[in-house]
């Protein structure tokens, strides 16, 4: 049987054996993992001490004492570098949605990171750093037929569709365009499913690609994403097998051969190792080394995640019982844990200051669950938002070794994706925080 036949004809189950790979091995389930590194712990310690120290609460001025963040631009080095260890034909297209911060978007692109960008805003903010337009896809599916001629007037060719009427207005405006058809995937498992809005299904593939002929148009590749969070990784497999078949299905409308695959988004720091090895396995399967096919990706939260750490002060406590509280911080989900909303993350509140001590390298001051009859964390809290508004709750139940007050510091590791980049004015609390920037040595 051809690698043809193998792509129209497995089942899900019989696709993952192929690889000689169980669908309940570690390779396809996803488990928790230690990084693969450590982190800069002791820079990022000192980079928020010496912040907090300069803060005096009894005499500061309205927004001193504002949440900040501390980001680490090692960290983004240390990731790209963990990148290509294990997807080394993988060329990133880092997601600026994600988190447009000028200092990692300026790092990104020294590195040789080329970029994902979602509209007109985002394609300028890359160009005005001098890259090159050929470093940029315009991977939204749907886009507004002026931000389609911005992207045309500048030179910006990739870019993804998925339905007929948008072949339209792209053959109208920007008919120069290198498209990759962007399929839909099972993203089932996903915290964050994306296939309910974007993704052409299976079995509409043949009319898109019929009307790419009848236009004239150029497609050069097929796009997807599964997803972020996913608990499995089967998907991954499935759509690079779906990928194939398009591939081949194009050969039949004697388009000419595509050339690009581009696996879509969604990978994680803490599971990387195990969704980067099905995904390489199944790229060697369906499009090895050598076959012509260059393979691009749309990474955003494994850059960003893990670059950033933010801290937060606590403004007022409502005092429930000897052991319960509320505590009041000044960020929140309007602000730059809107991720809780958006991206159904779960921050981790953990001790930064309290009772003039740090407390930053007890990573098990706090706990979202009841421990040993609360002995270990007496404290049982919930922590809400600066603003008015009673959706905005950080946690609605965690238990803390320390009994916190007005004055004392949170912090929130890991807090670099899908937070500052949708953070909003909201009861006019100022959201535009401070970053603090830690190994910067070798960053532009």
């Amino acid at each position: 049987m051809s690698r043809t036949e193998v792509g129209l004809k497995l089942s899900p189950l019989s696709a993952v054996e192929a690889t000689g790979a169980s669908i309940h091995s570690s390779s396809y389930i996803r488990r928790a993992a230690e990084p693969p590194y450590e982190q800069a712990h002791d820079e990022i310690f000192a980079a928020l001490k010496q912040r907090i120290e300069a803060i005096n609460h009894e005499v500061c001025d309205p927004g001193e004492e504002n949440s900040f963040f501390v980001c680490d631009i090692g960290e983004v080095q240390r990731l790209h570098n963990n990148w290509y260890k294990e997807l080394p034909r993988v060329q990133p297209f880092y997601a600026v949605k994600c988190n447009p911060d000028p200092k990692v978007l300026r790092m990104l692109a020294s590195l040789g990171v080329n970029f994902d960008c979602a509209s007109k805003s985002e394609i300028e903010r890359v160009l005005q750093m001098g890259v090159d337009p050929e470093r940029i896809i315009y991977a939204n599916p749907c886009k507004a037929s002026s931000f389609i001629r911005y992207a045309a007037r500048n030179n910006v060719l990739k870019s993804t569709f998925d339905n007929i009427e948008e072949l339209h207005k792209i053959k109208k405006f920007h008919p120069e365009s290198q498209l990759l058809l962007r399929i839909a995937t099972d993203d089932s498992t996903a915290q964050c499913r994306l296939s309910t809005k974007y993704g052409c299904e299976m079995e509409k593939v043949e009319s898109l690609l019929k009307c790419v002929k009848d236009l004239k148009l150029n497609l050069v590749g097929v796009s997807f994403h599964v997803g972020s969070g996913a608990s499995d990784f089967t998907s991954l497999y499935k759509a690079v097998r779906d990928s194939f078949v398009v591939f081949e299905k194009a050969k039949n409308f004697d388009l000419p051969a595509l050339k690009i695959l581009d696996v879509g988004g969604g990978f994680q720091l803490d599971s990387f190792a195990d969704s980067s090895a099905v995904l390489r396995g199944a790229l060697d399967e369906f499009f090895p080394s050598g076959c012509g096919v260059d393979i691009i990706a749309e990474p955003g939260r494994y850059f960003a995640a893990t670059a950033f750490t933010l801290a937060a002060n606590v403004i007022a406590k409502r005092k429930l019982s000897p052991n319960e509280a509320m505590l009041y911080i000044n960020d929140g989900v309007y602000g730059n844990m809107n991720c809780i909303l958006f991206d159904h993350q779960e921050p981790t509140p953990r001790t930064l200051f309290h009772d003039s001590e740090f407390h930053y390298y007890d990573i098990k001051s706090t706990s979202s669950q009841k421990i040993q009859q609360n002995t270990t964390y007496p404290q049982k809290v919930s922590i809400w938002g600066p603003t008015c508004d009673g959706l905005d709750c950080i946690t609605k139940e965690h238990y803390m070794k320390h009994d916190l007050v007005p004055g004392d510091w949170i912090y929130f590791p890991c807090l670099g994706a899908y937070t500052a980049s949708a953070a909003t004015p909201f009861n006019g609390f100022e959201q535009n925080v401070d970053v603090l920037y830690i190994n910067t040595m070798s960053s532009p």
